[in-house]
């Protein structure tokens, strides 16, 4: 049977990472299952940036990746960056089995502030659904309040809903739907 399968990538709390595999099971018909952690990828860390490469992490997210997983994500603390930006929350093949995100900069504590559980928690749900929905082939959303819209600060990360709406619902329904539960 194929599995949504989670993956930290360095040292990741577990309890961030069951957030992460419950949101898996709400959302995605396979059984969700924890993998053996990885360490960060030599050579990921661009000493330049002060950041990691997120392309390098998915890359050995990819590698670790079991063959009955139809998907797996990749989550871990480290800031994560690609060459055209300055940094990413996350990154995912668009509609292809792999995904990363980043919990850095979805901290309060990033930005000089307050910890506050109950945020972090909901911006966890938002990039999960927001990468997992990029393997689906989902694209960037129009409405603000979706998940899959595109979130360049963490303000628009903090206007999204904890759910899709009902287009990419439904996108992501029939994608699932057209395979009869098989991954894409």
């Amino acid at each position: 049977m194929k599995a949504v399968c989670v993956v930290a990538i360095g040292n990741v709390p577990p309890e961030i990472l069951e957030w992460v595999e419950n949101v898996a099971v709400e959302w995605f018909p396979w059984p969700v299952r924890r993998l053996q952690a990885l360490d960060l990828p030599e050579g990921s860390f661009d000493t330049n940036r002060g950041q990691y490469q997120s392309v390098e992490i998915m890359k050995a997210v990819a590698r670790s990746r079991p063959s009955d997983a139809a998907r797996i994500l990749g989550v871990t603390e480290v800031d994560l960056t690609i060459p055209m930006l300055t940094f990413v929350f996350g990154q995912a093949q668009l509609d292809g089995p792999v995904a990363v995100v980043s919990l850095c900069r979805l901290r309060q504590e990033f930005y000089g502030l307050q910890s506050e559980e109950v945020l972090f928690r909901e911006r966890v749900v938002k990039e999960v659904l927001h990468e997992l929905g990029h393997t689906f082939g989902l694209t960037h959303c129009a409405d603000p309040t979706c998940p899959m819209s595109l979130a360049t600060h963490i303000g628009l990360v903090d206007g999204k809903e904890q759910r899709y709406c009902a287009r990419c619902g439904e996108q992501i329904g029939q994608r699932i739907a057209s395979q009869d539960g098989e991954p894409l």
